[in-house]
């Protein structure tokens, strides 16, 4: 859908301001009632999704350009969906929608941060978000003994994603997520080299033809090796995967599995035995891509209407995305079933969960605003008493890290991996 399509939703839109809050009934503590980096960050109004519906019904009926500071607006934002989820608990607006079109909007104009068209040419020079050299993409894997899809054929392809492809910082957690299913006796490959970005960090920056493109060679890739189930640890590939790829008309008939998924069903079977003790108080953040912006994507065709004049309806009805259906309980589960380990949980989890602040270009173009995203959530994690802060995405555990590097906190980072593979 075209910004056009959305303009009764930017004209409905009251100025209730919920899509800067967690619903009043899950408020738990007055330090942490916020639901949007924005709004913590900038506190002004132009900031919220509110304020951008604002600047998009402004953009549409030619009130304003696009410069600098709209763009601003537009892009000092990471697309974590927190407001989207807050907004449907008493609207049914689609803020989240808007904001991506609004970008869409901004790359056709040629108004993004000149870090983004940065990261773009990256993708499209050598397939990957990292601005690194796509013939290193394997080397995370040297030594590990897997296939390699292409010129080897297994059921599971294991798909690392471009942070862990090249941040060598992160390489143990990626090796480890591989030798799990190794061990385990899963038929296992992956791409090496022949790997490429899954395309959703570039389409939530505005530049959707980078996903489609993508979503092209990534699927062809899935046919052609015949796999049946991809596995990813990184929560972006997921979602991509998962919902975006659906929603553009690339869905596949394979199995989409995160990681912690794949562990979680091993431990169940007894092919993963956790026997170790991990005395650790930890605290479990929910990555926005694996938790509320997974919610499996509904198609709706329909068209707005309105009743006695005024009210506008949706025929057929039109069916919210909450955020509910997002991977919650299996990374919970796989915590609580390593022994000596205890997690406590923070004031704002699942689909109300406080973003990393790393999404959507903001760690390159706003890294001071990533940075401040993470310092709440790392307090959070510090006023419930917890040790360490363990989450299931790459680009969490990265920003966390150099948020605590950065501010000197000693609060311990890990990825779910790290600890599973410490218990076994």
């Amino acid at each position: 859908m075209a910004l056009e399509n959305y303009e009764q939703d930017m004209m409905r839109c009251n100025r209730c301001s919920y899509c800067k809050w967690v619903p009043h009934e899950v408020m738990k503590d007055a330090r942490f009632l916020g639901i949007c980096p924005s709004m913590e960050k900038y506190n002004f109004h132009s900031r919220s999704a509110s304020g951008r519906l604002i600047t998009a019904l402004s953009l549409l009926k030619e009130r304003i350009d696009l410069n600098d500071a709209s763009r601003d607006t537009i892009y000092q934002c990471q697309m974590c969906g927190g407001c989207d989820v807050s907004c449907k608990v008493e609207r049914d607006l689609e803020p989240y929608e808007i904001m991506q079109e609004l970008r869409f909007r901004c790359v056709e104009k040629g108004v993004v941060p000149p870090e983004h068209l940065k990261m773009v040419d990256s993708l499209k020079r050598e397939a990957n978000a990292m601005g690194k050299p796509k013939a290193d993409r394997g080397n995370w894997a040297d030594g590990l003994g897997v296939k390699y899809l292409g010129k080897e054929e297994a059921d599971v392809l294991f798909h690392a994603g471009c942070q862990y492809s090249f941040d060598e910082s992160l390489w143990p957690t990626a090796r480890s997520g591989l030798n799990l299913l190794l061990n385990a006796g899963v038929d296992v490959g992956i791409m090496g080299k022949s790997e490429v970005c899954c395309g959703g960090r570039g389409y939530e920056m505005g530049f959707k033809d980078v996903l489609t493109q993508f979503a092209k060679r990534n699927t062809k890739f899935w046919k052609t090796a015949g796999v049946r189930t991809v596995v990813t640890p990184c929560a972006d590939c997921y979602q991509s995967f998962k919902v975006l790829y659906d929603k553009i008309g690339k869905k596949e008939d394979v199995e989409i599995l995160h990681i912690t998924q794949f562990i979680h069903r091993l431990i169940k079977e007894g092919k993963i035995k956790l026997t170790k003790e991990v005395p650790l108080n930890v605290t479990y953040h929910d990555p926005c891509h694996l938790g509320r912006l997974a919610d499996p994507w509904i198609h709706w065709e329909g068209e707005e209407k309105r009743v006695f004049g005024q009210m506008i309806v949706h025929d057929p009805p039109k069916e919210k995305r909450f955020g509910l259906n997002g991977v919650y309980d299996v990374p919970r589960e796989i915590l609580k079933a390593i022994p000596g380990l205890k997690l406590t949980e923070m004031h704002r989890i699942r689909e109300y969960a406080w973003c990393c602040g790393s999404g959507s270009g903001v760690k390159e173009a706003y890294p001071d605003f990533a940075e401040s995203t993470a310092a709440k959530r790392i307090e959070e994690a510090r006023s419930v008493g917890a040790e360490a802060l363990v989450s299931s995405c790459p680009w969490c555990k990265s920003n966390f890290e150099d948020c605590a590097t950065e501010t000197g906190d000693s609060i311990q980072v890990y990825d779910i991996l790290d600890l599973v593979q410490q218990a076994i």
